[in-house]
């Protein structure tokens, strides 16, 4: 799971109006092309900690990684991108749990857990994937905005617990740690996932939908 907080250098200097106008909805097929820009802004072969990053190369594969996005559009309840009259400006992906378990069918066995950790909260749930935001828009709400959103709709589903990873070992990805601290969430536990022949740690976060 990743928290996006950069921007490839090319994309920096461009201006973005209309901030205080600021709206988030469910994402669409018509918002492929933008979803899959801020991707691949972040998702190269170029990890940095302290920026934010997604894990895949999504340069490296363009039509395998829009497919990804255009399959997770119609499949997902949870999807929403934030928007502006300059276009989108982020989005975030999550997973209900019946949709997790399909993908990652022994995410909850694998988990080191914490002894503390009250495992009825896994009974029903969703799995934040990915949150990305364009780095020269950082501290301006558009994270909150699409949180608050899908914090709304998960209320109306009686969905009252969240969780969402974060990666640490090979490259520590300490703009998430830190979104995840400002979001408030609890340290549940722990994992180890080979993805693409290489072992990662991965941190395990929990909220509650309040």
């Amino acid at each position: 799971m990743e928290v996006i907080n950069t921007l490839h250098n090319q994309e920096r200097n461009q201006p973005i109006h209309d901030l205080d106008i600021i709206s988030v909805r469910k994402a669409t097929t018509k918002d492929l092309t933008a979803i899959y820009k801020v991707a691949c802004s972040v998702g190269t072969k170029t990890k940095e900690s302290y920026s934010g990053f997604l894990m895949d190369d999504y340069r490296s594969k363009p039509k395998y990684y829009q497919k990804f996005f255009l399959e997770r559009i119609f499949e997902l309840d949870h999807f929403y991108v934030a928007e502006s009259q300059s276009g989108v400006l982020g989005f975030l992906m999550a997973y209900n749990k019946d949709q997790w378990l399909k993908y990652n069918p022994d995410w909850i066995e694998d988990i080191m857990w914490r002894p503390d950790f009250d495992m009825e909260k896994t009974d029903n749930f969703v799995v934040i994937d990915k949150t990305a935001i364009m780095a020269n828009l950082t501290a301006k709400g558009i994270g909150s905005n699409l949180y608050k959103r899908l914090i709304k709709d998960l209320k109306e589903k009686g969905i009252k617990h969240i969780f969402a990873e974060t990666l640490i070992d090979p490259t520590p990805n300490f703009a998430s740690l830190a979104f995840r601290k400002k979001q408030k969430y609890a340290l549940a536990g722990m994992r180890y996932e080979t993805y693409m022949d290489t072992l990662y740690t991965d941190l395990i976060y929990y909220k509650a939908v309040e």
